[in-house]
């Protein structure tokens, strides 16, 4: 499945039914006593969550969504039938923007929000009948529709986000704790979209994390990927940077241990500050493959602490970082 997280939709809603001009032909009633009925109102085009949606690929192919319009009035004061609503499914996570500014945000699996309304369907000439115009000719048009253009931006909604270079080894471990199928490679750049996946814990419980592409230095001036992905961080709340060993390595021999951490942590800050302050975790993946003099303590003191040592490959570690991830999600609401 492509992924598009960015869409531009025309929206129209529908029209309301005219009223009726009409009268029955019934003795000592003057012109037969007006019964004509009301239109029936038009359809709203209505944004409603769809859970099994990640992308709004669909919105791509159809750009354009008009609500059905309402029916006229008919005789003997039969109203016209109303115009179905039109429902657009969309991801959950879904924001909505009308020359730029916010309209609404489908932040939970139950959102719902009417983006334009059907218009009202026109009165008969029965309703304009009074005590001094017994037989009014008069009825009215049904109103128009809502209608306009809007800009949609997905922001996915996860409860961890997995962040660091390429080939930190993001993809195989949501690909270990999750179902998700992510595209797994030795080059960089194998994810260039996001993924989800959810993990489970025991006695039901479990969370979802998203495997955001990766990011390199220089990512908040447009190299590499960009920032275009980053987005999708903003919603979680919790951050897990994966750092390869190697890496790792490479900078302690270096004098500066934190050198890879700080290079996304700087991007990071560069995008939002508030992004950059959120609750995090390191994690050193792929120890399957240290050298053999790796020592965990010394690395992780110069790290800063609180640091996880995985293998993805192997399974090291891995039950021990999701229940650190569980805590750090529950302590954070």
């Amino acid at each position: 499945m492509k992924f598009l997280d960015e869409a531009t939709i025309f929206v129209k809603a529908g029209k309301g039914g005219a009223g009726l001009s009409h009268f029955r032909r019934e003795k000592f009633i003057p012109l037969g006593g007006p019964d004509g009925g009301d239109g029936g109102k038009g359809g709203s085009v209505i944004l409603k969550v769809d859970t099994g949606k990640l992308t709004l690929l669909d919105l791509k192919y159809q750009p354009r969504w008009i609500a059905e319009n309402g029916e006229k009035g008919g005789t003997s004061n039969k109203t016209g039938r109303d115009g179905e609503d039109l429902v657009i499914p969309l991801p959950q996570g879904t924001q909505v923007f009308k020359d730029g500014e916010l309209i609404c945000d489908l932040d939970t699996p139950t959102s719902e929000f009417i983006l334009a309304k059907g218009g009202r369907g026109g009165k008969g000439n029965n309703f304009f009948k009074s005590p001094t115009n017994r037989a009014p000719e008069h009825a009215q048009p049904g109103e128009e529709g809502e209608e306009g253009t809007f800009d949609l931006s997905l922001k996915l909604v996860a409860h961890v986000g997995l962040i660091g270079l390429p080939n930190a080894g993001k993809s195989t471990l949501i690909s270990r704790l999750t179902a998700a199928k992510p595209k797994i490679a030795d080059y960089p750049f194998t994810t260039l979209t996001p993924n989800l996946g959810v993990v489970s814990l025991s006695e039901g419980k479990s969370f979802v994390i998203a495997d955001i592409p990766g990011l390199i230095p220089g990512a908040s001036e447009g190299k590499g990927l960009g920032i275009q992905f980053l987005k999708h961080v903003e919603r979680t709340k919790v951050l897990a940077h994966l750092v390869d060993v190697h890496d790792i390595v490479s900078d302690i021999e270096a004098g500066a241990p934190r050198k890879t951490l700080e290079a996304i942590e700087y991007e990071l800050a560069q995008f939002s500050h508030e992004l950059s302050l959120r609750p995090k975790i390191t994690v050193v993946t792929k120890i399957d493959s240290a050298p053999e003099d790796f020592d965990k303590d010394s690395v992780a003191r110069a790290l800063g602490g609180g640091v996880f040592f995985i293998s993805s490959v192997t399974g090291v570690g891995l039950s021990e970082l999701k229940f650190a991830l569980q805590r750090m999600i529950i302590s954070d609401e």
